[in-house]
């Protein structure tokens, strides 16, 4: 078994299906509209901020993928441009995609002995730790928007 190549599906797939839990990002999302991406329901983030937000890790691990030091700031976790048109979330979502895509190509060519070394800063723990946690990080939000989604849509069977 090759681990690089293993989480790198398993980063595929709660992306975009085939996982064990049968819930994926794109699916999820696929009849979401700009409206209801950004709509609050009680206290909780809009389904807009929390794709903004995974992705903003996404993209930053990304980076360190592709040689560049880290940068990401949990302070700007959130901090998502205005959505005010359904343009403006499938260019999110086309982002989403790109950025998911690479970083698991990228993710499926490091060299297993990659996974035990440190990951930029020995504060953050192994690559392992980094990899793992990121797909466990979009699980978690996945959950949230699913209940979300149920939640502006309560008449669906979503």
């Amino acid at each position: 078994m090759n681990l690089a190549v293993q989480t790198a599906k398993h980063f595929r797939d709660v992306h975009f299906g085939g996982n064990w839990t049968s819930a994926n990002l794109k699916d999820t999302l696929a009849d979401v509209s700009w409206q209801q991406a950004v709509t609050k329901v009680h206290s909780f983030n809009s389904i807009a901020a929390l794709v903004y937000h995974m992705n903003y890790y996404v993209s930053a691990v990304l980076k360190v993928l592709q040689g560049q030091p880290l940068t990401a700031s949990d302070k700007f976790s959130f901090d998502l441009p205005a959505i005010q048109s359904e343009a403006d979330w499938q260019n999110l979502l086309h982002k989403t995609w790109a950025d998911a895509e690479n970083f698991a190509r990228l993710l499926e060519q490091l060299p297993e002995s990659s996974f035990g070394e440190i990951f930029t800063d020995e504060k953050y723990g192994t690559y392992y730790r980094n990899m793992h946690g990121i797909i466990e990080h979009i699980h978690y939000h996945l959950g949230q928007i699913v209940i979300i989604k149920k939640l502006l849509t309560p008449d669906k069977n979503n």
